[in-house]
């Protein structure tokens, strides 16, 4: 009778040891899959992160680039017309809210004049110039949108920020020539991406991306009315 009790204990011993060795290796293979999860999820969005990022940038950066290209077209108009570019965005609205090109014809025309030294009628050959008429800033390169009014705000959804902007005379081998600046800064523009991939993009030196850690028209030491970014964005910012 003992010996047939100690059968059955050494058999509930051998269960219980068995029981329990299936849940260790249960136990080690759920910490396996889920460290290989992680490293899986790691390992994907350490490859889908900066295409996120890439696309994320080229959507904003051609919004921003938009807005630009219509404050570089107001800022030439206004230097045609005033010989200066405008300094501030609320005298160029305004210029662009009243101001008119004048639309002239050239033409060549000649007549005789007594020539006092030769004593005889000279031909002589002048450059008339007519005023035909005028034409409106707005209407001219805006027509009749109204977003020339916002063109100085970033375009950007969760960003409350404007273009700085400045305008000077420098002098250009002897020429006081006017120039403008506008600019905005990557981090501004790209304020809740990943850090660490602002960071590298804040160093871009190269003929494919916006160099520097900002998004520039113009120059305040050089005449330009360009922007420093590459052609690829131009198509996504056309009108």
């Amino acid at each position: 009778m003992f010996k047939l009790r100690l059968n059955r204990l050494k058999k509930i011993v051998v269960l219980l040891n068995m029981v329990i060795n299936n849940k260790k290796r249960n136990y080690l293979l759920a910490a396996i899959w889920t460290l290989t999860i992680f490293f899986g999820y790691k390992l994907i969005g350490s490859i889908t992160a900066p295409m996120q990022f890439d696309r994320v940038k080229t959507e904003r950066y051609s919004k921003v680039i938009k807005n630009l290209k219509d404050i570089a077209n107001s800022q030439v108009a206004h230097k045609s017309v005033q010989g200066v570019y405008a300094n501030d965005f609320e005298s160029l609205v305004k210029f662009i809210d009243t101001a008119n090109y004048v639309i002239l014809e050239k033409r060549d025309s000649s007549y005789f004049e007594y020539d006092r030294v030769y004593r005889i009628d000279m031909l002589r050959e002048i450059q008339i110039t007519d005023t035909l008429g005028f034409v409106s800033v707005k209407d001219s390169l805006f027509g009749e949108s109204d977003r020339y009014k916002s063109m100085m705000n970033i375009p950007i959804k969760g960003v409350d920020a404007v273009f700085s902007m400045e305008a000077d005379i420098i002098d250009k081998n002897g020429y006081q020539v006017p120039v403008f600046e506008v600019s905005v800064k990557k981090n501004i523009v790209l304020f809740d991406q990943d850090k660490n991939l602002l960071k590298q993009e804040n160093k871009v030196v190269s003929v494919d991306g916006v160099n520097g850690n900002s998004i520039v028209l113009g120059s305040l030491v050089e005449v330009s009315t360009s922007g420093n970014w590459p052609t690829l964005y131009d198509a996504g910012s056309n009108n």
